[in-house]
């Protein structure tokens, strides 16, 4: 089951690596991008350090530059071959059955991954294998707590390439609630981080001035107790 699960968000992402790029070096999804790399920057400082699910490598290009070694993982070759092209070690594998070693990284993070793998219990235990005792994880969940998840179900599922929607692909949601029942007992959870806990729809950053604001505000917001209604929440865990 796993594997058919795999087989077809392989050829999902395969194909959304045409236009993945398209769009996001400005606005919206530059603002998502500085966020999570505004929270993932202190704890892979002089680390050594794992994405899962690196996607193109934006993301891990900018890790990188702050980290001992940054690796990346991810499902697709079309993805991966895209964070290669700009220098980075990126392997193919599922973050289900990771192809490294027990404890060999100080810093294991994803964004935007675990909310489309059916199998998240494995993921979150892989992930957890692989990072060594007083290591941190920052992993992103899907909130329903959100203007992010009100604002898909009225909008529905929209077009991520020339024959795909996001209906193509699993997606999950989980609560702050939820989100400790998925793990493992070496798991501590330290804190949260929300991530657009302000933005009601995308398209707000399409106006300037409104863009400048929001921003500003979702920088603020992100560590606030507003965090937990974040429609990215990503939960700071430490391993024992």
């Amino acid at each position: 089951m796993r594997d058919g699960a795999e087989q077809k968000a392989r050829r999902y992402y395969d194909d959304f690596s045409e236009s993945y790029e398209r769009g996001r070096g400005y606005g919206y999804h530059q603002m998502i991008d500085e966020l999570e790399v505004q929270v993932t920057a202190p704890y892979a400082r002089g680390a050594r350090v794992l994405e899962l699910g690196c996607g193109t490598g934006l993301i891990l290009a900018r890790v990188a530059e702050v980290a001992e070694e940054a690796v990346g993982i991810d499902l697709s070759e079309g993805m991966a071959q895209r964070a290669r092209d700009r220098g980075l070690d990126v392997h193919i594998g599922s973050v289900c059955d990771l192809p490294f070693e027990d404890d060999e990284f100080d810093l294991t993070y994803s964004f935007k991954v675990l909310a489309h793998v059916p199998d998240i219990d494995a993921a979150v235990r892989e992930a957890a294998r692989v990072t060594r005792p007083g290591g941190h994880l920052l992993l992103e969940f899907y909130n329903p707590w959100s203007l992010r998840y009100l604002a898909k179900k009225i909008a529905g599922p929209q077009r991520i390439g020339d024959d795909r929607t996001e209906a193509d692909i699993l997606t999950r949601w989980d609560s702050p609630l939820a989100i400790p029942k998925l793990l493992p007992p070496n798991l501590e959870l330290v804190d949260y981080y929300g991530v657009r806990v302000l933005t009601p729809v995308a398209a707000a950053h399409r106006i300037p001035w409104v863009a400048r604001a929001l921003s500003r505000a979702e920088l603020l917001a992100a560590r606030s107790p507003l965090r937990y209604f974040g429609g990215f929440l990503v939960a700071v865990l430490r391993k024992s």
